[in-house]
């Protein structure tokens, strides 16, 4: 190359050695379509540094943030796969996949209460999208927001209900939301596939317990004499049941949902 621009130096070939400086420089120069063919072939350590030299020369290029988040998350970089799509979502909003793909980012680190904001959004924008409504039932239940956490995942269920792991956690997010009717069905329904499972009759007998409790206050409360009149006539499981030991019940290994594999079930959407 030395030899070349000296020649053309000496020769007055100023403009071709211009040229081909330039022609140097862009075969050079980092492009999505290199970061794509690094993607093919496997390679996604190198697909991932293009990406980062493609969004340093294009700082604005959301969907070059969006497609370093899903390689990062390829490389289990969860953390830097957030900060990417966060990036990407604050550059354009609009950009599809992008805030299941920052869930799925956030809830890989076990960050369930940050991942519930972009699975909301999704649902909000997909009410059918079934994999973003059992991974918000999920989050909800990692959270310990098991109200909410019944609502999705009985939801998921219906799309599901061979599904054993969303039944364990239904199950027992309606125990600890202190829905004892859903907890002695769902444990039933436990029961009838596993019925060895010592933690699960355990917790079918708390279950029972707290129905047997909510049965005897609600008809004590009915049966008392009034000595005037009430105006409210309806009393809350939360109500009758607070101060319940199942807010603090340690639950088995065994009884425990497989966190390691459900961290792994949500697939990112592909740009």
């Amino acid at each position: 190359m030395r030899k070349l621009a000296s020649s053309l130096v000496r020769n007055g070939g100023f403009a071709i050695l211009l040229l081909l400086i330039q022609s140097f420089a862009t075969a050079q120069a980092p492009t999505p379509a290199a970061a794509l063919a690094f993607e093919q072939q496997g390679r996604t350590a190198e697909a991932v540094r293009v990406w980062r030299a493609v969004t340093q020369a294009n700082p604005h290029d959301a969907g070059a943030f969006a497609s370093l988040g899903l390689d990062l998350a390829r490389l289990e970089k969860y953390a830097e796969a957030e900060r990417a799509y966060r990036t990407a979502l604050a550059l354009n909003p609009k950009l599809p996949g992008i805030r299941l793909n920052l869930g799925l980012a956030e809830f890989k680190q076990g960050n369930f209460r940050a991942a519930i904001v972009p699975f909301e959004s999704v649902l909000e924008a997909e009410p059918s999208n079934q994999q973003a409504r059992t991974l918000l039932g999920i989050s909800y239940y990692g959270a310990k927001q098991f109200s909410a956490a019944v609502k999705h995942l009985k939801l998921a269920l219906e799309a599901e209900p061979a599904n054993t792991q969303l039944r364990q956690m239904l199950a027992q997010s309606c125990l600890n939301a202190k829905e004892f009717p859903c907890a002695v069905e769902e444990f039933r329904k436990i029961l009838e596939q596993n019925p060895d499972s010592a933690a699960a009759h355990v917790l079918m007998g708390e279950a029972l317990d707290g129905l047997t409790r909510l049965k005897t206050r609600s008809w004590s409360f009915s049966a008392r004499p009034r000595s005037r009149p009430r105006k409210r006539t309806f009393i809350s499981e939360l109500d009758i049941c607070t101060g319940s030991s199942i807010n603090t019940l340690r639950l088995s290994a065994s009884s425990r949902p497989n966190w390691r594999s459900i961290r792994n079930m949500g697939r990112p959407w592909h740009t």
